[in-house]
């Protein structure tokens, strides 16, 4: 091996693309050549591989070289590899693919590292310094359902993964404040309360108040002038409108915070009302830029390959999401200084999303290479289905409250709990706070461990299952850890002064190898959004811990503190997944 310096940050594929690198500058010096490394997928063969000898071949055969074919290119790689404890050996396979086994001393050191420094030493390094994550985005005066739990889930995961990899994230609640329905809200409103002064009392639930102001507007045409009226008073900014206005919006707003309190998510509101006065100055630079076009007495941009045009100014001069959504856009490109913007709602909104990003780049607002920032992502997901197969209603047909739903995943955790004698062990506060944790967190995990594009069927009983891939199986995973640790009366910060960590058993250095593989997963979690990618992460490392457990002792054993070591560094990552997963982890069950 050559001599090198070796770079101990960044994921394991991080630090072996720059050994590799190193290795392919001095192999093939004429030649630039990004390292190819992936994770070997049969273990016998070693943990990871380099895979360039076939692509290096291609391009230098026939040009003088000394080489003669990909296996020789692969072995002067292998012999070109600069000075490093982080590889132990490192075998050729077929032609030319450079098998890597890495050093079981070098895993352990560097997992006693993160033990010391802390788990934020093994956060990835992104290519971006600023993200906006667009999500959860209700409609006021609509109670929140079931619908919105999966925007607010995967959005408030994607963001804490971004966070996490040290990207200042703004999280955007764009919220529906905006539009023709409040004409009919005020017009109610005032009709129910002529001095135009309420509170969420009166009013009472804004769902039934909503339905009730509709059915007056489909049902009443002068209602429906006047409360046509009303909108235009509402935007002209007359005091008395935009106050009744801004209640209507407080009432709901103190309705979601209850809900984004009981799911421990953080949202900063700039609903659509936010950007009205950015839309006109929007749509000018758009008109200079010759997008804009007259279709039918609307304004529309025509998109290639798409039948209908991007409306975004409609016949009667009014405006609409897609007027909203570029002028979001332009605000958050250029006051924001956003470089990935991340709308996360349902796949039926997928063409929207489509359209206006291409208007975008025609507008030159946004660069055309995919790869390149700024750049912005439509995260669409499938449906909540009932075990019908069907949307998820309530037996009266009706959408299923969000509230309602958490309150029941509590209920039963909490009836689970009493009826394996927690009542009398755990005071009821302990009962509380771990029937929450594991009925909300199960809530959360059963959406995040699919993938997001596909529907996915709200069962409780499958969820709250304590065996198999739930939240709770996971949660009691991380207590039994939590448990090991507490049996074995040892002082943890004490041992990770003074102890040393050797991985000797198989089953050992699998989990060691399986915990420094934590970065570059959460890496490819980001950079495809997909949660469920690290919810598979969370569950095979329950799994190599329980292969572990079953053949190391672990408390009494010679190898206690090394032992006790592993433990701890396991549960210290399967607590970093609970909390990008947005999930409250429980020490006792």
């Amino acid at each position: 091996m050559a001599d090198g310096i070796e770079d101990k940050t960044g994921s394991l594929k991080d630090q072996l693309s720059k050994i590799f690198e190193a290795s392919l500058k001095v192999t093939v010096p004429d030649v630039h050549v990004e390292p190819l490394i992936v994770a070997c997928a049969k273990k016998e063969f070693g943990d990871y591989q380099c895979n360039n000898a076939m692509s290096v071949w291609a391009k230098i055969k026939g040009s003088g070289t000394t080489f003669r074919g990909p296996q020789p290119v692969g072995q002067a790689i292998m012999k070109n590899i600069p000075e490093t404890e982080m590889i132990e050996s490192c075998s050729i396979a077929g032609p030319g693919f450079v098998n890597i086994k890495l050093s079981g001393k070098w895993i352990a050191k560097s997992i006693l590292k993160m033990l010391i420094d802390g788990i934020d030493i093994w956060a990835p390094k992104l290519p971006f310094k600023r993200a906006i994550v667009d999500f959860s985005s209700p409609n006021i005066a609509k109670e929140m359902h079931v619908g919105h739990l999966r925007s607010t889930i995967i959005g408030d995961t994607l963001a804490r993964m971004l966070e996490f990899s040290k990207v200042d994230v703004l999280r955007r609640n764009h919220v529906g404040d905006w539009g023709t329905q409040f004409g009919m809200l005020i017009e109610f409103l005032f009709e129910k309360f002529p001095s135009g002064e309420v509170n969420d009392q009166d009013i009472g639930e804004l769902e039934v108040f909503y339905k009730a102001s509709k059915k007056r507007f489909d049902d009443d045409t002068e209602f429906k002038e006047r409360a046509q009226q009303a909108v235009v008073k509402l935007q002209a900014g007359e005091e008395k409108y935009r106050k009744a206005w801004a209640q209507i919006c407080e009432i709901s707003r103190k309705g979601y915070e209850k809900v984004y309190q009981r799911l421990g998510v953080h949202l900063e509101e700039k609903g659509e009302s936010f950007y009205n006065p950015y839309i006109a100055d929007t749509l000018d630079l758009l008109r200079q830029k010759g997008l804009i076009e007259e279709s039918d007495g609307a304004q529309v941009i025509f998109i290639e390959g798409k039948k209908i045009p991007l409306i975004v100014v409609k016949r009667d001069g009014g405006f609409n999401y897609a007027s909203t959504d570029l002028a979001a856009l332009w605000y958050r490109l250029n006051e924001e200084k956003a470089e990935w913007i991340i709308y996360v709602t349902d796949v039926g909104q997928r063409e929207h999303f489509e359209m206006f990003f291409t208007a975008a780049k025609r507008a030159g607002w946004l660069p055309t290479n995919e790869s390149e920032y700024p750049k912005t992502s439509h995260v669409g997901f499938g449906l909540v289905l009932g075990d019908d197969g069907k949307r998820f209603r309530t037996r009266s047909t009706e959408v299923v409250k969000l509230v309602d739903l958490l309150d029941e995943a509590k209920t039963r955790c909490k009836a689970a709990l009493v009826e394996r004698g927690k009542a009398v062990e755990w005071t009821e506060e302990e009962l509380e706070s771990t029937a929450e944790a594991v009925g909300y967190g199960a809530v959360k995990y059963a959406d995040l461990k699919n993938n997001r594009l596909t529907n996915y069927t709200f069962n409780f009983d499958q969820m709250l299952n304590d065996k198999g891939n739930t939240a709770v199986y996971l949660l009691y995973a991380h207590a039994r850890i939590s448990s090991i640790i507490r049996k074995s009366g040892k002082d943890i910060e004490e041992l990770k002064k003074e102890g040393q960590l050797i991985l000797e058993k198989n089953e050992e250095r699998a989990l060691g190898l399986h915990l420094l593989q934590f970065a570059e997963v959460v890496e490819e979690a980001c950079t495809n959004l997909l949660p469920n990618v690290l919810c598979e992460y969370l569950y095979d490392l329950s799994e190599k811990f329980t292969s572990f457990y079953s053949v190391c002792q672990v408390v009494g054993s010679p190898e206690e503190t090394s032992r006790l070591l592993l433990c701890e560094a396991t549960a210290v990552v399967m607590r970093k997944c609970f909390h990008i997963l947005g999930i409250t982890p429980v020490y006792k069950i």
